[in-house]
């Protein structure tokens, strides 16, 4: 009887220090929850994807969860920020220069939210930003577009030397694209031309498509995409015709093979998963605003590899070098690029 009595003490004992310790572990700390708020669609293989890639990779690191506002008009921006900062989430991401400018207007209402800005540089102790020197990346597309409009040798490729640019709407941070591929173009040679268009929308792949062709008729044989949604046009326009793009933002080379040079990446998946991350980690500084350019790898051409494969023999290899020796020298800042001056870096 003794000998149970004392069992049953320390049965009852070792319960106790089991709930004891179960009741002093912190509780299991709940996922961080981020809002993701886009200015146009997922699906555009451009800006949008490629934020949404780097929230992708932070799920899978951090088990976020993710929701994502996307936009059918202009006139959704706003109630959409508004919404999401109202509704209890981590981290509010903007992502875009025209969502930039809205939480620029409405972080002071919500103190407690924590604001995350893609392409536009917001100053507020709730905000952290990202901005890209876009304008050095498309330095080197103008530079590829240069060289290549006068390989002839190319099926394709006319004698003029003439290049197109195609961009969505008409805002300062495509002007910093523009700027950079103007300067590329004329660096490598004064005398060519270059055609330029602005869609006016970010998603009108039609509209892309009528802009790019009509440029095709003017005697470019290559046209860089700066659109988004609506550049998606402008790729189609270069597979159907036998001409040629330059993809922005992701990896296009692949959409179209041999109808598309190069593409100028601009690391929005680095840029959405920093955000995420610094949330996640307790690094977030607000009133900060981040430049990503070539230098850090926010910014670079892709390699050509598919262009390279489709042309074989025909590839100009001599392109592919030049890029990579311009590439250093802007790195190294032997080479300024210049900017658009209309564009808020800091």
């Amino acid at each position: 009887m003794k000998k149970r009595t004392i069992l049953t003490a320390l049965v009852c004992l070792v319960c106790a220090f089991a709930f004891l310790t179960a009741s002093l572990q912190p509780a299991s700390a709940e996922p961080v929850k981020v809002a993701l708020v886009l200015a146009g669609f997922l699906g555009d293989k451009s800006f949008n994807d490629s934020a949404y890639e780097g929230l992708e990779r932070a799920i899978k690191d951090f088990g976020i969860e993710v929701k994502v506002m996307e936009s059918k008009n202009p006139g959704d921006w706003e109630s959409n920020v508004m919404a999401m900062a109202a509704s209890g989430y981590d981290l509010v991401l903007g992502c875009s220069t025209q969502i930039a400018e809205l939480v620029a207007k409405h972080a002071a209402e919500f103190p407690d939210v924590k604001f995350g800005v893609i392409d536009g540089a917001v100053k507020a102790p709730n905000v952290q930003s990202i901005v890209f020197a876009q304008n050095e990346g498309s330095f080197l597309a103008g530079a590829a577009a240069a060289l290549f409009t006068t390989k002839t040798d190319i099926p394709g490729v006319n004698d003029k030397k003439i290049i197109g640019w195609v961009g969505g709407m008409d805002i300062p941070v495509l002007h910093d694209f523009l700027v950079g591929y103007e300067q590329g173009a004329k660096y490598v040679d004064p005398d060519v031309k270059i055609l330029v268009s602005f869609a006016g929308t970010f998603n009108d792949p039609l509209k892309g498509k009528e802009l790019t062709l009509a440029q095709y008729d003017q005697g470019a044989d290559i046209v860089m995409n700066v659109a988004s949604n609506t550049g998606n046009g402008i790729l189609e326009a270069a597979n159907e015709t036998g001409k040629y793009a330059i993809g922005v933002d992701l990896d296009q080379d692949a959409i179209y093979p041999g109808h598309i040079l190069t593409s100028m990446l601009k690391r929005v998946d680095q840029a959405s998963y920093k955000l995420v991350k610094d949330v996640v980690e307790n690094t977030f500084v607000g009133d900060t605003v981040i430049e990503m350019g070539i230098a850090s790898g926010g910014v670079s051409l892709t390699d050509m590899s598919v262009m390279k494969e489709a042309l074989g023999e025909k590839f100009p290899q001599d392109l592919l070098d030049k890029i990579q020796a311009l590439t250093e020298e802007v790195k190294n800042g032997t080479i300024k690029v210049e900017a658009y001056e209309g564009f808020q870096r800091n």
